[in-house]
C-alpha cells in the first residue's frame, strides 16, 4: 500500500471526485436546475470535505470531515432516487451512481473507522 502524503492519494477522495463528475454529465442538459444544482453541490460536497479534513491536520478534524463526507454522500443518494422516481435519470444511469455512492459511503466508513481505532 502507498503511503498517502496528500488527498488526491487517497481512493475515496479518487472515486468522490468521478462521483461528482459523473453527476455533472449526466445531468448537463437537465431543467430542473433546482434538482440539478443540488444534486451537483452534493456530489462536490463529499471530495471537497474529504480534502478539507485532510488539509486540517489533526485526526479529529479529518474524521469530523469525513463524517459530514458521508452525510453529504447519503444526501446525494436521496436526490438520485427522486431523479429516477421523476425520470430525470434512467433506472440505468441512476442505479449506476446508487452503486457507486454505496460504495464511497462504505470506504467513508471504513476510513472514519480506521481512523478512530488507529490514529487515536
Amino acid at each position: 500500500m502507498a503511503k498517502v502524503e496528500k488527498f488526491e492519494d487517497l481512493l475515496v477522495w479518487q472515486k468522490g471526485l468521478a462521483q461528482a463528475i459523473d453527476v455533472y454529465k449526466l445531468l448537463a442538459d437537465c431543467k430542473d436546475y433546482s434538482l440539478r444544482d443540488q444534486m451537483r453541490r452534493s456530489s462536490v460536497s463529499v471530495p471537497s470535505n474529504v480534502a478539507e479534513g485532510f488539509e486540517r491536520h489533526t485526526n479529529k478534524e479529518f474524521i469530523r470531515f469525513l463524517r459530514i463526507a458521508k452525510g453529504s454522500n447519503g444526501e446525494l443518494r436521496t436526490q438520485i432516487h427522486l431523479a429516477i422516481g421523476v425520470g430525470i435519470l434512467s433506472s440505468k444511469s441512476g442505479d449506476e451512481l446508487l452503486a457507486k455512492s454505496r460504495i464511497i459511503s462504505s470506504m467513508l466508513q471504513n476510513l472514519i473507522k480506521t481512523r478512530m481505532e488507529k490514529f487515536n
